[in-house]
């Protein structure tokens, strides 16, 4: 019997049609253009309409990675979406983006592992794979954390923005995902957190948005984005050097650049979508793949590793070659 491996067939992505630059942020609260770009890299982000949701979002990247790798409804038989910011409480996302696509009825389950959500989600979908329980799964991280924001507040407010990516992950019988590991630590959980839940519309009570000690927050996702690297490179037998491109969670341009100098990467060969997309959350891995894998940086046979970090905490690698 051959050995199941799971590749990355296509991907897709959305991004809402307005954008918000920094300027547009100088008349909400005391910054400016200058000092949020020096400080996070960050120079726009897009921000979901009124009445658009996350599954809005997640079924028009779904619908580009499916017309991308020629794959048609019937042919999906697992949907895992990674979000932080549901539709509703219940059902799950991945159900409604079920519905819209016109799915068959196989499994569709939400993750919820905020920043490293799309991480975990492919790391499930490889498992589900591997074992022969799916041959085409589906996986989405979806996000509008504009919703849980706090406008008055520039030490978040200025770091996040909405968007989708999504990728067909497909049985094949050469390697393609290598590996995957990941990791959570609930000890860490009241740096970086929101109260609140998520809908079509904005919650006003501000005791929903999200909260988040940045300075902490900074000093754990390197060192443990560190960690997840090292695993990677460990189980696979490889140097750092070893690795084509580092896509990263997209939070804030100074973690990537530690994340590269820990994996001695020059920062040509990492993908950083940060300043045109800001921090996407589960949504930022994906949206930052698809955008290589389109450009044609990312070419077949490259060692493509994929880092996130998140509240939880959370963290987590997959290393793939493409």
């Amino acid at each position: 019997m051959s050995t199941r491996y799971t590749k990355i067939a296509a991907t897709g992505s959305y991004l809402p049609e307005h954008t918000m630059h920094n300027r547009d942020l100088e008349d909400k609260v005391d910054t400016t253009d200058q000092w949020i770009f020096s400080r996070t890299g960050i120079r726009q982000r897009h921000i979901a309409a009124a009445g658009q949701s996350s599954s809005d979002l997640a079924d028009l990247a779904a619908r580009q990675a499916m017309e991308r790798g020629g794959v048609q409804p019937q042919d999906v038989d697992l949907v895992i979406v990674a979000t932080t910011t549901p539709e509703k409480i219940f059902p799950a996302t991945a159900c409604l983006v079920q519905q819209r696509l016109g799915l068959a009825r196989c499994p569709a389950f939400d993750i919820q592992a905020v920043c490293a959500g799309f991480v975990y989600a492919l790391g499930v979908a490889d498992q589900f794979i591997r074992n022969g329980a799916a041959q085409c799964a589906l996986v989405i991280g979806t996000e509008v954390m504009s919703r849980i924001l706090d406008w008055t507040d520039r030490s978040t407010c200025i770091l996040f923005g909405d968007g989708a990516g999504a990728v067909i992950a497909q049985a094949a019988d050469e390697p393609g995902i290598l590996s995957m590991h990941l990791y959570a630590d609930g000890s860490y959980s009241e740096l970086l957190h929101a109260p609140g839940g998520c809908g079509r519309t904005r919650q006003d009570d501000q005791a929903a948005c999200l909260v988040m000690n940045g300075s902490e927050v900074f000093r754990l996702a390197v060192s443990f984005s560190e960690q997840a690297i090292d695993e990677a490179c460990r189980a696979n037998g490889l140097e750092r050097g070893d690795i084509d491109w580092l896509v990263p969670h997209q939070a804030n341009v100074r973690i990537i650049s530690a994340m590269a100098r820990k994996l001695d990467l020059p920062m040509e060969r990492v993908v950083s979508t940060v300043e045109q997309h800001g921090n996407t959350s589960a949504a930022s891995v994906p949206l930052a793949l698809d955008i290589a894998m389109q450009d044609g940086r990312i070419q077949p046979g490259h060692k493509v590793l994929l880092v996130g970090f998140g509240a939880g905490f959370t963290w987590g690698s997959v290393l793939l070659q493409v």
